[in-house]
């Protein structure tokens, strides 16, 4: 074969261009494949435009890069230095004898490489972001149409991505700092981290896990891109918003009461979602419920709207896979799902309805020919929900009064500038506007918290990778401080802007037969035009609960006519307490959920 392809590339390439070509794709060690990756890698330098890294090498270095080929194992000068030297020195006697150089040059390339500081080693993207790294070998090893990643060793690609590495360490240490903080007393041994760009879909920050070489963790396990863990509540939105789609308002009203649900076929039979407080808070809207993540108000929207119609819509906004059988649990995080795609599709509600797939790669540049053959086009994503029904959502998580009585104030999902401290006496400093959902799985396995700004969505999950459970961390107090954190970070710089409202919508206030009243937003045409008394569904003391319901530890509320502000639901603020949203007369089957 080398006899049929020597003449052919002799006729083709001149012998500088070959040599070039062969000095571009060589290994010269230390995970250097071609000169230009070895002048980086040894001595921190760059290539800048009309300048390559190998071009602005010394004397002394690139006689130190030259002899390193023909055996890179051996001559490598960070892992074996004295045999790399003395290598360096038989290489310029070698240039002095063909009168390359002279002696005095060679004495001084000589006292140079004897410096301390001779070798800059940067971290390269590998040692830096190693999750992201194997991310991006794993996307060109599928773009390229490669059978693995050893296939791309000697490729001498130079390949441009879309990581921000300076933001990244910033995070990684914000995750660690945090993770640190709770380690002994919460038994949380790890985090993950993606920030996305939404409206171009570029990964900006990727985290697998917060120390890639702590085996204790089993650090190299990437989270983010391969981990598929139950986001607890934070998939709530995707249920909610299909009630939006299929004419709900986040004023519609439900009942946080004992529900117990025939789940034929399924183990177990009967389906009875508890709160995370044990307790029933009665008459509330939507909105209330979503904010306040309360579980058994959620499974009650899931049975209204289906299983199946939810699970398109999740699909549909960027989940695109998942481990475990769809049902009523789904709405409380009962799926396996990974970050990345959760991330990615709570951007939908960022971008206005819009999902644009998260990418990594910006270009792919031939190492020897130095020609573009791969270029990012821009992406216009594809519209999977309306800007109306995008706002609406976002409007809700982004309402901070709505989630304060669950949350308290102050806390980590609002985006002020000063300290939790300062905010707790009265000093908030900025607030960027940001719309957020925790999640916290069963035992404490997981925490997630995942949310947006007019810039970035970013998601972040806590929790050990072994599956052991946290003693008593919520999605709030593991993954929420890193997002808060994390995302003031990343927004540094930006300006500071509200969530548009595209129009379309309109908003009303309901006022109820005990004079209570509610304003919220509605798509037009399912503004209420009456409002009737809202019957219980709580049972009186001494009646007897469906099959599997607990039994609830809050004071009944009565058993009929509309619910008493005075023993109302505690978590609604009064804005937006006992909304009724009675269906378009064309909507049969619709009414109190």
């Amino acid at each position: 074969e080398e006899v049929v392809l020597t003449p052919q590339i002799n006729s083709l390439y001149t012998k500088h261009d070959i040599l070039e070509m062969y000095l571009n794709s060589i290994y010269y060690g230390h995970q250097a494949y071609g000169i230009d990756a070895a002048a980086t890698i040894y001595f921190g330098l760059e290539d800048k435009p009309g300048k390559r890294a190998a071009m602005q090498m010394d004397l002394a270095q690139a006689a130190m890069i030259a002899g390193i080929p023909s055996n890179p194992s051996a001559y490598d000068p960070l892992d074996h230095p004295k045999a790399a030297f003395q290598r360096f020195e038989n290489v310029l006697g070698l240039m002095m004898s063909q009168q390359y150089i002279t002696k005095v040059e060679a004495l001084d390339a000589i006292k140079e490489a004897q410096s301390p500081h001779f070798f800059k080693t940067a971290p390269s993207l590998t040692d830096r972001a190693p999750h992201f790294a194997n991310f991006v070998l794993d996307q060109l090893v599928q773009q390229f149409g490669l059978k693995n990643r050893s296939q791309l060793s000697r490729s001498g690609m130079i390949v441009y991505t879309t990581l921000d590495i300076s933001l990244q360490d910033k995070i990684q240490k914000i995750a660690q700092k945090h993770i640190a903080e709770l380690r002994a007393a919460h038994h949380l041994t790890n985090a993950a981290e993606v920030l996305i760009d939404f409206h171009t879909g570029a990964i900006l920050s990727l985290l697998g896990s917060i120390d890639y070489n702590n085996t204790a963790i089993n650090g190299q396990f990437d989270v983010a891109t391969q981990g598929y863990r139950q986001p607890g509540s934070s998939f709530k939105p995707y249920v909610y918003v299909t009630a939006f789609k299929q004419g709900a308002s986040p004023a519609q009203a439900i009942d946080d009461a004992p529900t117990t649900i025939d789940n034929a076929g399924g183990d177990p039979p009967f389906y009875s979602p508890t709160n995370y407080d044990l307790s029933y808070h009665g008459h509330m809207t939507l909105r209330c419920a979503l904010q306040n993540s309360l579980n058994v108000p959620a499974v009650r929207v899931l049975k209204h709207v289906g299983i199946g119609a939810s699970m398109q819509t999740a699909k549909e906004m960027g989940i695109t896979s998942y481990q475990g059988t769809p049902g009523y649990s789904l709405v409380l995080g009962g799926l396996g799902i990974r970050l990345i795609d959760h991330t990615s599709a709570m951007g939908t509600f960022a971008n206005g309805g819009v999902h644009v797939g998260y990418y990594a790669i910006n270009k792919v540049v031939s190492g020897t020919s130095r020609k573009v053959i791969y270029q990012r086009q821009l992406n216009p994503g594809k519209r999977v929900i309306s800007p109306q029904l995008a706002y609406m959502m976002t409007n809700v998580l982004s309402d901070n009064t709505a989630r304060i009585p669950e949350f308290f104030d102050c806390n980590v999902l609002q985006l002020y500038s000063r300290s939790q401290t300062s905010c707790y006496n009265g000093d908030r400093g900025i607030v960027r506007p940001a719309a957020a959902k925790t999640g916290t799985t069963q035992n404490f396995r997981d925490n997630w918290t995942v949310g947006y700004t007019t810039d970035y969505v970013m998601g972040v999950w806590a929790g050990n990778n072994d599956n052991t459970p946290m003693y008593q961390v919520t999605g709030v107090q593991g993954a929420a401080p890193i997002w808060h954190d994390s995302m003031l970070v990343a927004e540094q710089g930006h300006p500071i802007r509200d969530f548009t409202n595209p129009g379309g919508l309109q908003q009303a206030t309901v006022t109820y037969p005990d004079g209570v009243k509610t304003t919220d937003w509605f798509i037009p045409g399912t503004i209420p035009t009456s409002v009737q008394p809202i019957p219980t569904l709580v049972p009186t003391a001494g009646a007897t609960p469906g099959p599997g319901t607990p039994t609830p530890t809050s004071t009944p509320l009565p058993i009929s006519g509309p619910p008493n502000p005075s023993t109302a639901h505690p978590y609604c603020p009064s804005a937006f307490s006992f909304a009724f949203n009675p269906p378009p007369p064309s909507q049969s089957g619709y009414g109190w959920w």
